[in-house]
C-alpha cells in the first residue's frame, strides 16, 4: 500500500504542474479560452469526485449521514478562511513590500499548505480503497492544473525566472508526499476517523468547484454562444468521466 500511496500522491501533485511548466518554457502562451475550457473540465471533475466518491463513501462508512455533515461544512469553512487569509496578506504586503517581493513567497506558502492537505486527502482515500485513492489523486491533479497555470503566470510576471518558478513549485508540490506519509504512518489512529476525513475533504472539493472554478467560467462575458456550449460540454465531460471511472473501479 505504501508504494501505491507514494506513487499516486506524487503523480497527483507534480502532474498538476504540467500546465505551469509548459507555460514557463513555451514562447506562445495559452489563450484565455483554452484555460477556461480546462477550468470547466476541472470543475466537473472536482464536483463529481466530491459527491459520487468522497461524500458518498463518507456517508456509507459513517452509517449515520447526520454525523458527517458538520465535517462537510468544516471543509468548506477551512478553505474559505485559508483563501481569505491569503487574499488579506497579498493585499497587505502588496501595499507595504518594496516591488511586491513578498507576495510570490506568500503565494508559494499558501500553495504548500494546500498541497500538504491534498496529500492527506489522497492517502486517506487509499485507506478506504485503491480505486477511491486513484480517483481522488486524478481529481487533485486535474483541478490544480489551471490553478498552477495562474500561479506560474503571476510568478513569472513578478520577475522570477522560469527555472526558479519551476523548482520552487515542484518543491511545494512534493510536500503532498509528506502529508501522505503522515497518514500512512498514523493509519491505525486515522482509520476510525475516515468518514470524517472524507466528509471534510468532500466539503473542500465542493468549495473549490463552487467558489473558485465555476465562478471563473463566468468571468469572461465576451465569449460567444458556441464557446459557452463547449464550456458546458467540458463541465459535463468532467462529471461523467469521474462517475464512469468510479463505477468501473467499483464493478
Amino acid at each position: 500500500m505504501l508504494g501505491r500511496i507514494l506513487f499516486w500522491s506524487f503523480v497527483g501533485s507534480v502532474a498538476s504542474l504540467a500546465g505551469g511548466i509548459i507555460l514557463a518554457v513555451r514562447k506562445q502562451k495559452f489563450t484565455h479560452h483554452q484555460v477556461l475550457l480546462l477550468t470547466s473540465f476541472a470543475a466537473g471533475v472536482i464536483l463529481s469526485t466530491a459527491f459520487f466518491d468522497l461524500l458518498a463513501e463518507a456517508v456509507e462508512l459513517a452509517g449515520n449521514p447526520a454525523s458527517v455533515w458538520g465535517w462537510v461544512v468544516g471543509g468548506i469553512v477551512w478553505l474559505f478562511l485559508l483563501e481569505k487569509s491569503l487574499i488579506w496578506y497579498h493585499h497587505h504586503h502588496e501595499e507595504h513590500a518594496e516591488h511586491g517581493k513578498t507576495v510570490p513567497w506568500l503565494l508559494t506558502a499558501g500553495d504548500t499548505i494546500h498541497n500538504f492537505v491534498d496529500g492527506i486527502v489522497m492517502a486517506g482515500s487509499f485507506l478506504v480503497s485503491p480505486g477511491m485513492g486513484v480517483v481522488t489523486s486524478v481529481a487533485v491533479a486535474v483541478h490544480e492544473i489551471p490553478h498552477e497555470m495562474a500561479d506560474f503566470g503571476m510568478l513569472l510576471g513578478r520577475g522570477w525566472s522560469p527555472k526558479k518558478t519551476i523548482l520552487v513549485n515542484v518543491a511545494s508540490a512534493a510536500v503532498s508526499v509528506i502529508g501522505a506519509l503522515l497518514v500512512y504512518w498514523q493509519r491505525d489512529w486515522i482509520e476510525p476517523w475516515l468518514p470524517q476525513l472524507l466528509a471534510f475533504s468532500g466539503g473542500s472539493f465542493v468549495y473549490l468547484a463552487c467558489s473558485d472554478l465555476i465562478p471563473e467560467m463566468h468571468h469572461d462575458h465576451r465569449i460567444d454562444k458556441w464557446s459557452m456550449v463547449v464550456q458546458v460540454m467540458c463541465f459535463g465531460a468532467g462529471l461523467l468521466i469521474v462517475w464512469g471511472l468510479i463505477r468501473a473501479l467499483e464493478g
